[in-house]
């Protein structure tokens, strides 16, 4: 019995290695190779190959495996896609996006917390929120209003399955037309927040869409915990918190100096 335990040890203490290392050489060759390339199709494909359990089932179950995966895709491929925007010369931005991939492959993508769940969520709206304001100012509305609604639907389904909550798909999709609405409201003055010359940068939108989203989250908490109980002063704090928030960001934020119109 001794010896079978400390070999199922070793096989565990293995494969955590191999998924330490397999995970870090996805996001340094996904972005080393886009910066390289000058194209995000190597990185893209390599996210998508990374996600082959989606499709190792019966082809009745892709769809499911596909929306439960929905936050990981948009954040491996926001990666990707900020990687190719920044440009072929690699600067400060490159090498923060493969150390954020590798921490969210590591550390964060392998966590089912409520805690962590949450943050996977508002991680994905982040990045996938900003690589869609870059995007859509070089091309059209329709990519931030679509990718607004992508987000907002993956986002909150995320967080929704996790508590088995049996309204999670209407409450979903009716969250994604409510990103989708702020993203086209948000197309008339599309403002990015640069670090320097760094090249790192955070959009105005999905900052916004951030903290709403975890503002549902701590009402949705709320309701969990305390169901028909539950009081305005239970979710006051979260709200007030994320009004004062966006007021400051639209009105203290939105200097022409930041706007990448």
């Amino acid at each position: 019995m001794a010896d079978y335990m400390f070999i199922r040890k070793s096989r565990n203490a293995l494969s955590s290695f191999l998924h330490v290392i397999l995970n870090l050489a996805l996001s340094v060759v996904s972005i080393g190779a886009t910066v390289i390339t000058g194209n995000c199709l190597i990185g893209l494909v390599l996210v998508v190959i990374s996600k082959w359990r989606i499709f190792a089932v019966n082809h009745r179950y892709w769809l499911v495996n596909i929306r439960a995966s929905l936050v990981d895709i948009i954040v491996g491929t926001s990666f990707v896609l900020l990687a190719y925007a920044a440009g072929t010369e690699f600067l400060p931005v490159h090498y923060a996006l493969i150390l954020g991939y590798a921490i969210w492959l590591i550390l964060i993508k392998p966590r089912s917390s409520t805690n962590f769940t949450i943050i996977q969520a508002i991680a994905a709206i982040l990045l996938g929120g900003t690589t869609a304001t870059i995007f859509a100012a070089i091309s059209d509305s329709v990519v931030l209003v679509l990718a607004s609604f992508l987000l907002g639907y993956a986002a909150i389904h995320h967080v929704l399955i996790q508590s088995d909550d049996q309204d999670s798909t209407l409450i979903s999709l009716t969250a994604g037309l409510v990103f989708a609405e702020i993203g086209w409201l948000c197309h008339s003055w599309l403002i990015i927040y640069t670090i320097g010359t760094t090249g790192i940068c955070l959009s105005q939108t999905a900052l916004i869409l951030s903290v709403l989203a975890f503002t549902f989250f701590k009402i949705h908490a709320a309701i969990l915990e305390k169901g028909d109980k539950m009081r305005f002063a239970d979710v006051a704090l979260p709200i007030l918190f994320s009004l004062l928030v966006i007021i400051v960001l639209v009105v203290g934020f939105s200097q022409p100096r930041f706007n990448i119109h």
